[in-house]
């Protein structure tokens, strides 16, 4: 476990645990809650990648804590957690992983790593989160899910699966937290300018900045699903209600 520190005048006594951490999203948003004064706890499987960015971006570091936390290890998952530094105010889940509809169906690991990484993973450290009931101030929880698992489309579906069965299961647990008054929010994102979609032909009018889905993240509110930028909600409440035999034309 590696901690940067650097001078800092003032800082809030929150911390917020970020899983999945080296995604550009993630990144952004880390720089967001360090310059909002929070303790960041950013976890991930390259722990090297976060320093260089936050080195190269001059992030003001004095409460960031950088340290390896793996989605498919849920051997590892309660050992991590009973590690951390702090109890976390906030949790964001960002872990993600991909590979093309084409590979997924005849690539059972790639698949199934889709599966681990945007579900079962995020399910084992959550569980692990919230009956912790030692940590009085959980206040927020917020996951990164995608479009992708509004349809069902011919295109993406079993990476689409595992955002929907990711989206299904926060919305359960907003209920289920409901009476501790811990808030859960899904950021239900377009298509972003990221390391996932690199090489991708993606219409560049669709593409958003990770910084412009972190601030959204950042300044979560109340409700449960939010999408961010004026055309995503539009293409996402039309895929919510379009016909079924218009979306079988759909790619």
């Amino acid at each position: 476990m590696t901690v940067i520190r650097s001078p800092m005048s003032q800082y809030t006594s929150k911390t917020v645990l970020v899983l999945g951490a080296n995604s550009d999203v993630a990144k952004e948003a880390i720089l967001l809650y360090l310059r909002k004064g929070y303790q960041v706890i950013a976890a991930s499987r390259s722990t090297a990648g976060i320093n260089a960015f936050m080195a190269a971006r001059r992030a003001p570091t004095d409460l960031l804590t950088v340290c390896y936390f793996d989605a498919t290890e849920f051997e590892e998952h309660e050992r991590f957690y009973q590690s951390l530094p702090a109890k976390p105010h906030i949790v964001v889940y960002a872990a993600g992983f991909q590979v093309t509809n084409e590979q997924a169906l005849v690539d059972w690991e790639g698949s199934f790593r889709m599966m681990q990484v945007h579900y079962a993973g995020a399910v084992s450290i959550i569980h692990l989160i919230i009956n912790d009931t030692t940590n009085t101030h959980l206040e927020r929880i917020i996951g990164l899910s995608s479009l992708s698992g509004v349809r069902g489309r011919k295109s993406n579906f079993v990476y689409g699966s595992t955002k929907a069965a990711f989206t299904q299961y926060l919305a359960g647990l907003r209920q289920y937290l409901f009476p501790r008054k811990v808030t859960v929010n899904v950021i239900v994102a377009g298509y972003i300018r990221s390391k996932m979609t690199a090489g991708l032909d993606l219409p560049e009018s669709l593409l958003m900045e990770p910084a412009f889905i972190a601030r959204a993240i950042v300044n979560a509110g109340t409700g449960f699903e939010i999408v961010p930028g004026f055309k995503w909600k539009l293409i996402h409440q039309v895929l919510k209600h379009l016909p079924e035999k218009l979306v079988a034309k759909l790619p």
